[in-house]
């Protein structure tokens, strides 16, 4: 490939490919629930051959969970302002955003799926929580390196996370600003 091909491809097809796979399988969550659809139609929605799916995924539970921990990873960036409470103020936040905008509630029910169907869901399920922790902790380390009061990841995940989480699953309204707020002050 010469550079003038690559100019043109950022990223590549295989970016590309996954994307449109990941994009294909959250519309479809959106559409249809979880467990309402197959790597065929998956293939189809995205413009690709259902072997292409599987040779990269290998199945639709294990390309359901990595939809999952690709959006954990993309959209929730951890800040860093220099404060523990500004911090968990900022991630929390941006979680907010990410769980209320267009994809969000589909992800927050495919990772609720994935967490209970059979021993590969479990698993599934482990790893996502793995995730947020993993990124809950550098932030916290940070802190501890700060001088702050430690806390723990899952002390931010039960009284942060999970109530938001809670909120857009059962539909019990917005995640406005100062709830969120709330949310962290309380913790602190």
């Amino acid at each position: 490939m010469n550079e003038r091909e690559r100019a043109r491809r950022p990223g590549g097809r295989s970016a590309r490919v996954g994307a449109e796979v990941h994009r294909a399988v959250t519309d479809l969550i959106g559409e249809r629930g979880y467990g309402n659809f197959t790597v065929r139609e998956v293939a189809a929605r995205a413009g690709v051959a259902d072997s292409s799916i599987y040779r990269r995924w290998g199945g639709l539970e294990t390309l359901l969970t990595d939809v999952a921990l690709t959006r954990l990873d993309a959209r929730s960036p951890m800040p860093d302002t220099g404060s523990l409470a500004g911090d968990l103020r900022t991630y929390a936040a941006q979680v907010a955003r990410e769980i209320t905008g267009p994809d969000g509630p589909a992800v927050l029910h495919l990772a609720v799926a994935l967490s209970g169907s059979g021993e590969r869901g479990v698993r599934a399920a482990e790893e996502l929580r793995a995730e947020r922790i993993r990124q809950l902790q550098s932030v916290l380390d940070r802190a501890r390196e700060r001088g702050e009061p430690a806390l723990d990841a899952l002390d931010v995940l039960d009284h942060v996370l999970a109530p938001m989480y809670i909120r857009v699953l059962f539909g019990m309204g917005p995640l406005a600003p100062d709830y969120v707020d709330g949310l962290v002050d309380r913790l602190l």
